[in-house]
């Protein structure tokens, strides 16, 4: 049998996009965790798979690195996004997600002529038990600071549907990685405050329209970008203050992307737009045991990589502040 692949990212967030009429048909875990080792073709962060849906143009499972299945990719979304509408010859479509129907839709490109989609992110819950979350009986867990976890760093919670922990930090927590991947590994770990895990994004203000983030990915480790994690910094950032525009630039290790966020009271409409980028096309023999038949690459990254030197550029001002 031949399987026909597509890698992909968003944001630098890199996966592999099958498309199955059956998904009872092969243990996705398996695949995933054999697709995503860095000695394979240079690994991914997680595979996306594309299935039939009654509510949907297309149904999307999110399968991680370490085999585990997340209910929500935002910078997935945007690559099964582009699949699906250049498939059907569409601009626009509805795809199920684990826990929401979520609106897909092409726009104008956010850097050069490079493909842009935006997807909606959605559901959006504060109460840390929708994570789940549990810390001295508190329903919810906004802007403060949580002693056990760290002195300096003001935390929120929040589950897109993906669970958050968002921490507002100073430029030299960015530049120095190892108090979030201390903290990060901890609550990934066997703990008292997040039984299924948690991604953990520290979030430097930039100025009153854009923010730097980086995010330790639940079953992945630290990502170029999260696409869920992105959108919730910037909630968390809109929210609190730290931004004032409703259109934020969030930029991060992989390069950056728009989030549009409206807020009133608890109704909330999130918007994630940025590139999807295909990488190359691959055959995968599974006969007798996976081998790669076929690898043809696009000139796509090409693109990108524009792009990367451009958010660099204004972000390096970062490493120049602390």
């Amino acid at each position: 049998m031949l399987m026909q692949l597509h890698k992909v990212h968003g944001s630098g967030n890199t996966f592999y996009i099958f498309e199955t009429n059956n998904e009872e048909s092969m243990d996705w875990s398996k695949l995933g965790i054999w697709l995503c080792q860095k000695d394979n073709l240079g690994g991914a962060d997680g595979l996306l798979l594309v299935a039939p849906s009654k509510i949907g143009l297309a149904k999307m499972r999110v399968i991680n690195a370490d085999g585990s299945e997340a209910s929500m990719c935002g910078n997935g979304l945007r690559c099964v996004a582009r699949y699906i509408c250049e498939k059907h010859n569409v601009s626009e479509a509805l795809i199920e997600t684990m826990k929401a129907v979520l609106k897909v839709q092409k726009e104008a490109s956010i850097f050069g002529s490079i493909p842009t989609y935006s997807v909606e992110i959605a559901p959006v819950s504060f109460d840390i038990t929708s994570l789940p979350m549990f810390y001295k009986n508190k329903q919810q867990i906004r802007n403060e600071l949580i002693e056990e976890f760290a002195d300096d760093i003001s935390f929120t919670a929040v589950s897109v549907p993906n669970p958050h922990l968002i921490g507002i930090v100073q430029s030299d927590k960015i530049i120095n990685t190892q108090h979030q991947e201390r903290l990060s590994s901890k609550l990934n770990g066997d703990n008292e405050y997040c039984p299924d895990g948690v991604n953990v994004s520290y979030v430097y203000p930039m100025d009153e329209d854009s923010i730097y983030v980086r995010t330790y990915e639940r079953g992945v480790g630290f990502t170029n970008a999260c696409g869920t994690a992105m959108t919730a910094s910037a909630l968390v950032s809109s929210i609190e203050g730290v931004v004032s525009a409703s259109k934020v630039t969030v930029y991060n290790p992989g390069g950056f992307v728009q989030c549009h966020v409206q807020h009133n009271e608890e109704d909330y409409v999130l918007k994630l737009i940025g590139n999807a980028t295909f990488v190359a096309e691959l055959e995968l023999n599974t006969e007798k045991e996976w081998l790669w038949q076929s690898v043809k690459e696009t000139d796509e990254q090409k693109a990108y990589e524009s792009l990367i030197s451009y958010a660099e550029t204004k972000t390096a001002s970062i490493y120049l502040t602390s």
